[in-house]
């Protein structure tokens, strides 16, 4: 998850998703990235259940999955209680 995140324009289109959904196009007018690779992006993000694709007539709008982006952050906040529950506790050499 981190991962797909640390793409600037990954990053963005969730930015823009978390909005509320939208299509390619709006994607790709709001970034300024041409289209195969906006779909590319999507279809990473798709495979690892950050968005869903729901049809709309001739259109497929994105939607962000909110729960996906909620366990990234309990992951990070609970590695973050480890990290101060032992911030003292060095591994001998």
């Amino acid at each position: 998850m981190l991962r797909l995140l640390a793409d600037p324009l990954r990053a963005q289109i969730v930015s823009l998703l978390a909005d509320g959904p939208a299509c390619t196009c709006h994607l790709v007018e709001d970034t300024g990235a041409k289209q195969p690779n906006i779909s590319n992006h999507l279809r990473l993000l798709r495979e690892a259940g950050m968005v869903v694709a729901e049809p709309r007539g001739r259109f497929t709008y994105y939607r962000l999955v909110p729960e996906a982006l909620d366990a990234a952050a309990g992951y990070l906040t609970d590695l973050a209680r480890q990290a101060r529950a032992r911030s003292d506790a060095r591994r001998e050499c």
